[in-house]
C-alpha cells in the first residue's frame, strides 16, 4: 500500500512546513521535517513543491515498505495512513514497538505517544487522537 493524498496532506499539516534547516529533537531537518542526510545541504532553503518531493521520497523509501512489512492484508487505506504518519513522526522503531501490543490494541496504543521528555504534549495529543479517528475510519 501506498500514502494516499489525504494522508500526505495530514502529514503536512501535522509537521509544518521550513523552508530551511531547523534543529529536530537532535537532528538538522527541512521541509515537512525530512532528516537530512549527511550528503544533503540546503543553504539556499527549499520551496513547497521541493518539501513535497522530498516527502514523498521519504514516505516510499522508507516509512511505505516498513508499515506494509508489518501490517495484515486486511489493512484499510486509513489505517495505513494513521500508520505512516505515526512512523513517520516517531520512527519506524517506535511503530514495531507500539504494533507489537496486537493490532485490536492499535486504538488504545496510538494515544499513549504522546510524551516529549516525559511530559505530556497537547500538539502530540490532538496528533494521535486524530490518527486514532483516521484508524478506526470516522475521519
Amino acid at each position: 500500500m501506498q500514502t494516499s493524498e489525504s494522508g500526505i496532506q495530514f502529514i503536512k499539516q501535522n509537521e509544518g512546513f521550513s523552508a530551511n534547516v531547523y534543529n529536530d529533537n537532535g537532528r538538522q531537518a527541512i521541509g515537512y521535517g525530512h532528516d537530512l542526510l549527511p550528503e544533503e545541504s540546503f543553504a539556499a532553503g527549499i520551496s513547497l513543491d521541493e518539501a513535497d518531493l522530498l516527502l514523498r521520497k521519504d514516505l516510499a523509501r522508507r516509512y511505505e515498505p516498513a508499515v506494509n512489512a508489518l501490517i495484515p492484508p486486511y489493512c484499510t487505506q486509513g489505517q495505513f495512513d494513521a500508520l505512516a504518519d505515526f512512523a513517520y513522526n516517531l520512527g519506524v522503531g517506535s511503530l514495531r514497538t507500539m504494533l507489537s501490543h496486537g493490532w485490536e490494541q492499535v486504538p488504545q496504543q496510538i494515544p499513549r505517544w504522546n510524551h516529549v521528555n516525559g511530559v505530556e504534549n497537547a500538539g502530540l495529543t490532538a496528533r494521535r487522537q486524530a490518527e486514532v479517528k483516521m484508524f478506526v475510519g470516522s475521519n
